[in-house]
This record gives C-alpha cells, structure tokens and sequence, in this order.
C-alpha cells in the first residue's frame, strides 16, 4: 500500500513516539468485502522498540477502542448487535478484557497443516506450507479455533512474502514482522520492526530490485546511525468494520472508492 510509513521513520527517529493518520492508497485489483483502493490508516511509529513492543502498543490501542465504544457508544453497539451481528457486545468485552495471544508463524503453519489434513474439503485454500500467505479462512481459524475467540497476533513472518524494510532474524528465514488477527475479520493490523543496519538494508534493496538513489533519503536514517524502531498500521475502515459488526469495508466509509468505482 502507498502510506505515509517510510516518512513516519523518520519523524520516529526524530521525535521518539508518533502516529500517521491519512489516507492510503492500495495497487492491487481487491474486488472483497475487505479491501479497497482508497481507505484511511492509523500508522504509529516508536523509536527504540523492537516487535514485542509494537506488538504491546498495537494491542493497548485496539483494546482502548473497543473498550471506548462500549463506554460511549453503547445504543449504538444494542443497534448493531439486534439488526447486524448477534452477540457484538460479547465479542467487543472479550476483546476489551481477554489477553491477546501470540503464535509464531511456522508453528501456525504446523497446527494449519493437521487441521486441513481432516478434511481438505472444507478448504478453499487446502494447500498450506511455510512460505504461505495466509488466506482470510486461514487467519481466522487461528483466532477463532486455536485461540478460542481471542485476537491473535502471527509473527516471524517468512521473509520472501514481507516488505525489505522489515528487520532481518537471526535464522535467516524470516523477519520481524506481525499481523492481529481478530475474529469475524481476519488481518486487522500489521507491522514490524525496521530493518536499521545500514549493510543489511543496502543489500536487501538490491535483493529486491529496487533503486536504491530512490531511497537515499530512507538510507540516511541509518548511514550516520540510527536506533531501534518499529511501527504497525490499522486499518480505520477495518477498524470500524470490527467494532460495529458490519460485514463490508464498503459500507464504513463515506465515499467507498475501489476497482472500477470512483463515482464520487
């Protein structure tokens, strides 16, 4: 997606804590219930933190949310959860209250592999291995299933599906990255933490065919030293989505602009 990420890099290692708020931009045809082309994202940005921190982070705010909307916005969730989705209340305090729980991918992978080995047909995407990006039904087995109804952040991402900013791991496979999955939804948020060693991103732009000249202002963060740094981003609209029941991303946001509609 096209956000204001890179540039909130460098306000972070500038300021220390900040956050993006802004419209966002996304190039693929993503003709679901859950994308479109043109949404707003909450994009928070931490100097000297690490995922475990941007993962702490991400988990206060979503819980702040929900935990907001119950307190103000009570008459609102009793309409939604009579004509939009039953039990939203329920759903919204088990969020508010129940810890967020934490997989690594290759284990999600592994419990994935015996699920679908049951029955492959109750799967869309029947074929799962490390290297997968997960699919919607996938990530929200995870949360659903295995975490019992509890949001669900996967990370230690395989690093031939992730973004070259994202921080290298020790084993060579993967990065440091994250996604919150979260019943009913799926994705709702993901993130990482940066890739701050100047050699290892270098090399990284060039295993990824990207010009580096392009990205001389990005590679000064770190060419003069840098810290530790990561961030994450929200969806607004998805966000929404989850805290109303609304099934689809479109109906959130005033001016729904996706594939082939830009009507307004």
């Amino acid at each position: 997606t096209v956000s204001g990420q890179l540039s909130g890099e460098t306000y972070a290692c500038a300021m220390g804590d900040i956050y993006t708020f802004g419209p966002t931009f996304r190039a693929e045809n993503s003709q679901t219930s859950r994308h479109l082309a043109e949404f707003w994202m909450i994009e928070p940005e931490m100097a000297f933190a690490d995922i475990f921190d941007a993962m702490e982070n991400c988990e206060g705010m979503v819980r702040a949310a929900a935990t907001a909307a119950m307190r103000e916005c009570s008459d609102d969730l009793e309409f939604f959860g009579k004509f939009y989705e039953k039990g939203l209340k329920e759903r919204l305090d088990l969020i508010a209250n129940k810890p967020f729980m934490k997989i690594e991918y290759s284990e999600a992978i592994e419990l994935l592999q015996k699920e679908i080995a049951k029955d492959a047909s109750k799967w869309e995407y029947p074929e799962v291995e490390f290297g997968t990006d997960l699919a919607t039904e996938h990530e929200r087995w995870i949360c659903e299933k295995w975490g019992n109804g509890a949001a669900t952040f996967v990370y230690n991402y395989p690093r031939d599906i992730k973004a070259f900013y994202m921080r290298d791991n020790d084993d060579g496979k993967t990065v440091a990255a994250f996604d919150l999955l979260v019943p009913g939804v799926g994705e709702l948020a993901g993130g990482s933490q940066r890739e701050e060693r100047y050699d290892v991103l270098q090399s990284k732009l060039k295993e990824f065919d990207l010009v580096e000249d392009d990205y001389w202002w990005y590679m000064d963060l770190r060419k003069y030293g840098s810290v530790p740094h990561a961030g994450y981003g929200v969806g607004f609209e998805r966000l929404v989505c989850y805290l109303t029941g609304m099934a689809n991303v479109r109906d959130v946001i005033p001016y729904p602009r996706y594939p082939g509609n830009a009507e307004f």
